[in-house]
């Protein structure tokens, strides 16, 4: 049986790590048999800060590229960028030195600070595509202005992770076949104050 994290935090107030909480279940006689990373943006855009682009001019040594100069808060860096509509004053979404994104099939690849036609770049300015956002790689994506510079991307966008349980349930164990019923074990373990839900049975008309 699998069991989400955050589901359960939907039901109680709880900040244990899921290791302590997988150790207190499989002590309930719910069997932890492994956990799971479950991802809505693979990486969950771990290292990817909003950019401010500070400057934005032709690179001297190759027509289609700009080098750019962004801010990231607490530091201003040099990124060579391909998109066409890069512009100075834009926030951009940027992935830092030492980041890693995911292709289409999952594959990582690592940012690393290097050398672009002789010109230093420390960073990628990303298009959706790279950072699994949606499809499109026509440019780079322009983020709200009013968005603080160096500010966590994960905290900017609607992405979601969380830690799925694989539980071995036991057939005695019927009164745990959900999600309500493992929060109710936990409750009574922990003596962990319980998130107010409104439960309403559908009308039977509904099942028609």
């Amino acid at each position: 049986m699998k069991i989400s994290y955050n589901w359960i935090k939907q039901f109680l107030k709880i900040d244990l790590h899921h290791d302590e909480v997988a150790e207190i279940l499989t002590d309930l006689g719910l069997e932890v048999e492994g956990i799971s990373v479950y991802e809505s943006v693979k990486g969950g855009l771990a290292g990817v800060v909003v950019g401010e682009v500070m400057a934005c001019d032709q690179h001297p040594n190759a027509d289609r590229l700009k080098l750019t100069h962004v801010d990231l808060g607490e530091v201003q860096v040099p990124i060579v960028c391909g998109a066409p509509n890069v512009a100075k004053g834009q926030k951009v979404a940027v992935a830092t030195v030492g980041t890693s994104l995911y292709d289409a099939s999952g594959k990582a690849f690592e940012i690393k600070k290097s050398k672009i036609r002789g010109e230093l770049s420390q960073g990628m300015i990303c298009a959706e595509d790279e950072l699994g956002l949606g499809d499109a790689h026509e440019g780079i994506m322009v983020l709200d202005p009013d968005l603080k510079n160096g500010t966590p991307c994960n905290q900017v966008f609607d992405i979601e992770t969380d830690r799925v349980f694989e539980i071995g349930l036991t057939p005695n164990r019927a009164d745990a076949m959900s999600h309500m019923g493992v929060a109710r074990d936990l409750r009574a373990s922990c003596l962990l104050n319980e998130i107010p839900n409104e439960w309403n049975l559908p009308e039977i008309s509904s099942f028609h």
